[in-house]
């Protein structure tokens, strides 16, 4: 699923083994003593995980823009993509989230993702976890949770959206091939509103009726333009 680190050391693998599994959709914290977080996606299935610690010359940055676009590459798609700060504090995804300490390091050095593979491996997620720890030692880690029931209907957060088209330049959304539904219209004038200073490309055969809803759910029309991107379903690419 993910190729081989370059010079990378593998320093922890867990085979595969069946587990009750809970990745969080949102930053987490802890009050009264419980973990706290907006979204998940829970259930039951097998989950192996492997960490690589990096070469010195390697970011854990480097490392995780690189399995995000090799899984991407295979028709993943995103679910929730933190960064820095926004996704909580380390240690309690190094050892509430993922049981592992090697992965405790600076808040503002981590990035997590989670990844719904495309069908016909569509029940199989993966988690991606970076660190910085203090030593400057990087690390990432890969958890592939394989649910022994269907996972049905997962959407990602606005904010996930939002991330991956200024991250990326576009965001590539094939399944929306009918006229504009929810939850999807909501979902993406929420992420274009969460930075207004944004314009942005509509393409695909429904883009001019994208185009209407969103400006109907509150996003400027001067911040969408049509697009000439040949689209299976709607794209939106970023006007630098």
């Amino acid at each position: 699923m993910l190729p081989r680190l370059a010079d990378a050391e593998i320093v922890d693998y867990r085979p595969a083994v069946e587990l009750e599994r809970i990745y969080p959709l949102g930053s987490i914290r802890k009050i009264s003593g419980q973990l706290r977080f907006d979204g998940q996606v829970a259930g039951r299935g097998d989950v192996t995980a492997i960490t690589y610690q990096l070469p010195v010359e390697h970011s854990a940055d480097e490392a995780f823009t690189a399995a995000r676009e090799a899984l991407q590459q295979q028709g993943a798609q995103l679910l929730f993509w933190c960064q820095a700060r926004d996704c909580g504090e380390s240690s309690l995804w190094a050892n509430e989230v993922f049981g592992n300490a090697k992965l405790y390091g600076a808040d503002n050095g981590q990035s997590y993702l989670l990844l719904r593979m495309a069908a016909p491996a569509d029940n199989t997620l993966v988690a991606l976890y970076g660190i910085t720890r203090g030593n400057r030692r990087a690390f990432l880690h890969v958890e592939q949770f394989q649910s022994s029931t269907p996972l049905g209907d997962l959407l990602p957060t606005s904010a996930t959206l939002l991330r991956e088209l200024k991250s990326t330049g576009e965001l590539e959304l094939p399944m929306l091939t009918a006229e504009p539904q929810e939850p999807w219209i909501t979902l993406l004038s929420r992420g274009l509103n969460l930075d207004s200073t944004l314009r942005v490309t509509l393409s695909g055969d429904q883009r001019e009726a994208w185009r209407q809803a969103l400006v109907a759910k509150g996003v400027r029309a001067a911040r969408l333009e049509a697009g000439d991107r040949k689209s299976p379903g709607l794209t939106l690419e970023l006007i630098r």
